[in-house]
């Protein structure tokens, strides 16, 4: 889990490492998504854009939902990372 300010710029940073997939989430619905649909290994949230609770429900949401596989596997891999393989 990654926190700047805005967020924007430590998910930029961090997914200049190869093997991460950072994903930057305001909310719930688009954490939940990023590991579903992106397997995203890093949770990027914004310290001055995100409230306390909604930050729990994307930490919540990140942790508990599984990558999907299926159709998005291809793309992962085209990011470098192996699907369902979070370092």
């Amino acid at each position: 889990i990654v926190v700047c300010p805005p967020g924007k710029h430590t998910t930029i940073a961090a997914n200049r490492n190869p093997a991460a997939r950072a994903a930057l989430c305001h909310d719930a619905a688009a954490a939940r998504l990023a590991r579903q649909h992106n397997d995203a290994n890093i949770l990027a949230l914004g310290a001055r854009t995100t409230g306390t609770e909604t930050a729990k429900d994307c930490l919540r949401a990140f942790l508990t939902t599984p990558f999907e596989g299926g159709r998005h596997s291809a793309r992962v891999a085209k990011l470098g990372g192996a699907p369902g393989r979070n370092p």
